[in-house]
């Protein structure tokens, strides 16, 4: 009767609440074959030439043959790199002024695309659409766009008697020149501040607004805490893909005109595939590695000072 019994609750969950080992272990294997397409994707494509170029940073190879170990040359090249400094530089000046400006101006486009008026989903969609327009066709409209001599802007400029500048042909201008085609496409930032905007609790505007605050007052006091986690989302991602600028300084100015575009993946791109530098490409990228790893530790220290985040109850 006991033996009936055991065999007709066989496959059953466990009085404890837990299944059975074997279906546990069933479980597991099933699990494992679904995802093993992004695990095989991910030793591949990810962790071998994460560790591959670890390993080709101290050696001399050029993409044929065996690469040859020469310790720490490779690093203490780039310090002796006047390009190496340039390209520093370059991706530090853009940083700098990128991140902070186009936060400012995403935070502010969703804030106006928060306010209750007529047509909000129409303007909303149409400041997202540039986010989904190719990027190289993005490019080259704006390589029209800066055109000195037949470009939309001077062509406005020269229409109220103002001299245009070179723009993306100017080694003093070409740096702003992608500071303002990355205000361009801030849709993806500018829809996460929105929604970040809209799960701010009304009643707390509505408490603010009867203690005799202002639009100012609500904003310092009551919208830009409650959203502060989202703006540290948003600076780190924007932080890290200004680090990373590439594609537009490639297809616009392959890094001129004078070295004032060369920007750092754009350095690295052409040591490892124009120069066949693979090891120095290699060490390149670990120094970029650290320098990003050593920044958003940075603003992570430093969230715990303005990041609030609320604690449930």
């Amino acid at each position: 009767m006991v033996a009936s019994k055991v065999r007709a609750t066989d496959g059953l969950k466990l009085p404890s609440g837990r299944p059975p080992k074997r279906h546990r272990r069933t479980s597991a294997r099933v699990g494992l074959l679904f995802i093993s397409p992004w695990i095989l994707g991910f030793l591949a494509f990810t962790l071998y030439p994460f560790l591959a170029t670890l390993y080709y940073s101290f050696t001399s190879y050029s993409g044929v043959g065996r690469a040859k170990f020469i310790g720490l040359s490779n690093y203490t090249g780039l310090f002796q790199d006047h390009l190496f400094w340039t390209s520093l530089f370059n991706t530090l000046y853009y940083t700098a002024f990128e991140v902070p400006i186009s936060m400012a101006v995403a935070l502010g486009l969703a804030m106006l695309l928060n306010m209750n008026v007529r047509g909000r989903s129409i303007y909303r969609t149409i400041y997202y659409l540039p986010s989904v327009v190719p990027l190289v066709s993005g490019c080259m409209l704006w390589l029209w766009i800066f055109n000195p001599s037949y470009g939309i802007i001077n062509s406005l400029l020269s229409e109220v008697h103002v001299p245009g500048p070179a723009w993306m042909f100017s080694p003093t201008w070409s740096k702003p020149s992608f500071i303002l085609l990355g205000l361009w496409g801030l849709g993806q930032p500018m829809v996460i501040f929105l929604a970040g905007l809209q799960s701010v609790p009304k009643e707390m505007y509505e408490v603010a607004a009867i203690e005799g605050a202002g639009p100012l007052q609500r904003l310092r006091h009551v919208t830009l805490p409650m959203i502060s986690p989202i703006i540290l989302f948003n600076t780190m991602m924007s932080l890290v893909v200004c680090f990373q600028y590439f594609t537009q300084a490639y297809i616009m100015t392959d890094g001129g005109p004078d070295n004032s575009t060369l920007f750092y993946s754009l350095y690295i791109y052409q040591q490892a595939f124009q120069n066949l530098k693979l090891g120095y490409a290699s060490a390149m990228a670990w120094f970029l590695f650290v320098l990003v790893v050593v920044m958003t530790s940075l603003l992570f220290r430093s969230s715990r000072r303005w990041v609030y985040y609320e604690v449930a109850k």
